[in-house]
This record gives structure tokens, C-alpha cells and sequence, in this order.
């Protein structure tokens, strides 16, 4: 990867990334502009509902470590791709793989959550392992 790309890429990051305390396990939280996530409810409220989630882990294999975060809701037509530097938001991954739950918040009202079940653990479980050990290279 490129200098070049890879300022690109630092450059597409999601900031709005937290942990938050829900009954006392630590689950990770996308933070979305206000009006973007009334949109996202509006379009998905009283209806059945399933979200794919999906991690794409781009790195170049010296220690710099991309997640692609797709969601696809089942209804309402959303798709979500939202970009993290595993390099900063390592805990992020790891309550992820360790809960199996990712929750969607609006930024400006963080009380209002939209908790996500992760249908396949051991997928979050292999992602984790993926970038602990793209990470590694960076500390060897």
C-alpha cells in the first residue's frame, strides 16, 4: 500500500466510534450524524428485521490494518459502510468478538441506541484473529 493510499484510506475513517456500558458488558458503537439515524429508524421501525454484517479487513502487511464495516439492512433498502482504523480502535474489535453485539447511535443523542445481534460469532472471532495478527507485524 502506498503512502498515498494510505492517507486515503486514514482519510475515509469513521471517528465516531465508542464503547458503550450496557448492563455491564462493553459493546461497541457507531455514532451517526443525527439526521442520518432517523433516517436509518424511520425506515426501519415495527418491521421484522435482520442485519448482514459483514468485516472486510484491508492491510498491507506492515502493520497497518483497515476494517470495512457493511451493514445491509433487510428492510428499508439501507446499506452502511462504515470504515475503521484497527490501529486506533483495537478494544473496539475486541468487545465486538467478545459480545457479539454491535449497537448504532446518533452522535448527538447517544441515548438513543440500535443494538445489532452478530448472527455469526466465529466470524467476529476470525476477523479479531486476522487483525491481531496484521497488527503484530507492526510490533515485531
Amino acid at each position: 500500500m502506498s503512502s498515498e493510499e494510505l492517507k486515503k484510506l486514514q482519510d475515509e475513517c469513521h471517528d465516531d466510534l465508542s464503547i458503550q456500558d450496557f448492563n455491564g458488558k462493553q459493546i461497541p458503537c457507531i455514532g451517526f450524524e443525527q439526521k442520518h439515524f432517523n433516517e436509518i429508524l424511520a425506515k426501519i421501525a415495527g418491521k421484522p428485521l435482520s442485519v448482514d454484517t459483514n468485516l472486510n479487513i484491508l492491510q498491507d502487511g506492515i502493520g497497518h490494518v483497515f476494517v470495512e464495516i457493511l451493514l445491509t439492512f433487510s428492510n428499508g433498502g439501507i446499506k452502511e459502510r462504515v470504515l475503521v482504523n484497527a490501529n486506533t480502535h483495537f478494544k473496539f474489535f475486541e468487545y465486538l468478538a467478545q459480545n457479539y453485539i454491535l449497537a448504532i447511535a446518533s452522535k448527538d443523542s447517544p441515548e438513543n441506541i440500535f443494538m445489532i445481534q452478530l448472527p455469526k460469532p466465529e466470524k467476529v472471532i476470525e476477523a479479531l484473529d486476522i487483525i491481531k495478527n496484521g497488527l503484530e507485524v507492526n510490533t515485531n
